[in-house]
C-alpha cells in the first residue's frame, strides 16, 4: 500500500495501470487498493498545484500565527474545527513554539484577509491574540517549483 500512495503523492494522474507496473502488483489490485484508501479516508484529494500569478489571477496568501486557550475536554480541536470551517481558511496545523495554531489563508485582497482576521478569527472566544503574516512571493509549493521556467534546478560546477 505504502509504493502505491507514494506513487500517487508524486504523480495524482498515474492510473492503476502504470502504478501496477511500477510496483509489480496487478492492475486490479491496484485500484481495489486505492478505493480502500478512498473509503477509509487515507486518500482525501487529489490536488494540482497552480502558478495563479503565471496565469494571470490575483490572490492574496497569508500565514496567521493564532494563540487560543485550550477547550475543556477537546483541547485546542474545537478551535481549529470553528476555524477550519471559514471557506478562506486552505489549512490549519497545531504547532509548537509560541503560538498554538497555524492558519494559511488565501483571499482576493489584503483587505479581505485584514476582514477574515478582525471580524472572524479574533473575535473566537478561545482566540488570544494572532499574528499576519503575507505571503509576498511563491517559490515552491508542494514540491513544485514555481520561480523560473526550469522544472528542476542546475547544480553549479563545483571548483578547487
Amino acid at each position: 500500500m505504502k509504493q502505491i500512495l507514494k506513487a500517487i503523492e508524486r504523480n495524482p494522474r498515474l492510473t492503476p495501470a502504470e502504478i501496477a507496473v511500477m510496483t509489480g502488483q496487478s492492475e486490479a489490485d491496484v485500484a481495489a487498493a486505492i478505493a480502500r484508501a478512498e473509503q477509509d479516508r487515507i486518500i482525501l484529494g487529489y490536488r494540482t498545484v497552480i502558478n495563479w500569478e503565471r496565469a494571470g489571477e490575483d490572490e492574496v496568501a497569508a500565514l496567521i500565527e493564532v494563540r487560543c486557550a485550550p477547550q475543556r475536554e477537546t483541547g485546542f480541536d474545537a478551535v481549529a474545527q470553528r476555524i477550519y470551517r471559514y471557506p478562506e481558511v486552505r489549512s490549519v496545523w497545531l504547532v509548537s513554539g509560541t503560538f498554538d495554531l497555524a492558519v494559511m489563508v488565501v483571499a482576493k485582497s489584503m483587505r479581505e484577509v485584514s476582514l477574515f482576521v478582525s471580524e472572524r478569527l479574533a473575535t473566537i472566544d478561545a482566540v488570544q491574540g494572532t499574528a499576519t503574516y503575507f505571503i509576498m512571493k511563491r517559490y515552491k509549493e508542494d514540491g513544485a517549483i514555481l520561480d523560473g521556467d526550469e522544472p528542476t534546478a542546475h547544480r553549479l560546477a563545483v571548483t578547487p
